[in-house]
């Protein structure tokens, strides 16, 4: 989520048609609807208004809601927040949006299969942990390639788009050792908090609701291990761990815009002070001294970078994958 929707950089308004236009349009008509509804809302505004900033964010706002009873109309939204706030209010500061895509796994998969194999991951912001799990999903991209499991096709099969100077890779990563940091893991047997995850998918989206509940079973048989922990502090900790035959590999995804910039440039200083190597998959502009990646888009797509280099271009949700030049 781009981080200049909070009030600190713009004004709330400003920042939910900038969700509508950027994040939600061709995606989800409902919160297309009720980002565009809430900008011209000055009750709904007077309330958002009230919360700290990063609590305002539009998918937050909207799963709290729906949470409560709000279904795909904006006056049922409307209703429940005006009617329910202090209730709305409690779930919106206690949660997080911690969507966890597994598919986002099918655009980092093509850079994870080029390092020396096999892999030691370490997600940071990992929530419930599912894109540890890589090697435990099918996928399908648009060239042809199909790739599974050692053991078969996997029960959650992703597709992706691949764009130029992108190859499938020819073969699942083999990962030696995996591991997590978030600082409120996810606990996959916990039937409230998955039960969460699924109210932050968004409306109109049946295909990412279904890989989600998939994702988990898988990772309820194999639970990945996600310590709870701040990122930057846990970090150094952790890939000591980390088995020395194995390569380190440092990645996450739409969880810098969280981070104030100071706290991102400490991370990234901790992370190149690591052995391995570094996989970020972020919006915009949230990564500090990353090169512009030299293509000119307003469409929200992320930038995929290893080492610091950008890399690629990226769907948010890994519908997509496109090459940058070197």
């Amino acid at each position: 989520m781009d981080p200049s929707i909070h009030r600190g950089e713009r004004p709330v308004a400003d920042g939910y048609r900038l969700f509508a236009r950027r994040e939600a349009h061709g995606i989800s008509p409902v919160y297309e609807a009720w980002a565009n509804a809430v900008a011209e809302d000055d009750a709904v505004l007077a309330l958002l208004d009230t919360l700290p900033g990063p609590k305002r964010q539009p998918n937050l706002v909207f799963a709290a809601a729906r949470h409560h009873g709000a279904d795909g109309t904006y006056d049922s939204f409307r209703s429940t927040v005006l009617e329910q706030w202090e209730q709305v209010r409690r779930t919106i500061t206690s949660r997080a949006t911690q969507t966890n895509e597994a598919a986002r796994c099918a655009v980092l998969l093509p850079f994870l299969a080029r390092l020396p194999q096999p892999l030691a991951l370490i997600e940071v912001g990992a929530s419930a942990g599912l894109c540890l799990l890589p090697d435990r999903y099918s996928y399908r991209y648009s060239d042809g390639a199909r790739l599974d499991p050692a053991g078969g096709p996997s029960d959650v099969v992703i597709t992706s788009r691949l764009g130029p100077g992108i190859t499938a890779p020819s073969a699942l990563p083999h990962i030696a050792w995996r591991a997590g940091i978030d600082l409120a893991p996810v606990d996959v047997t916990d039937q409230d908090a998955c039960a969460w995850l699924e109210t932050l998918i968004w409306p109109g989206q049946p295909d990412r609701l279904e890989r989600l509940r998939g994702a988990l079973a898988i990772a309820r048989r194999e639970p990945p291990r996600v310590v709870r922990g701040n990122l930057i502090e846990a970090l150094p900790d952790l890939a000591r761990e980390a088995p020395a035959d194995a390569t380190l590999v440092v990645f996450h995804s739409a969880v810098l815009a969280y981070l104030s910039p100071e706290d991102r440039s400490h991370f990234a200083g901790v992370v190149d002070d690591l052995p391995g190597h570094w996989i970020s998959n972020e919006g915009r502009g949230v990564l500090p001294g990353l090169p512009s990646p030299g293509v000119r888009t307003d469409d929200g797509r992320f930038v995929l970078a290893v080492d610091g280099r950008p890399r690629a271009l990226t769907d948010p949700h890994g519908r997509s994958v496109s090459g940058l030049a070197e």
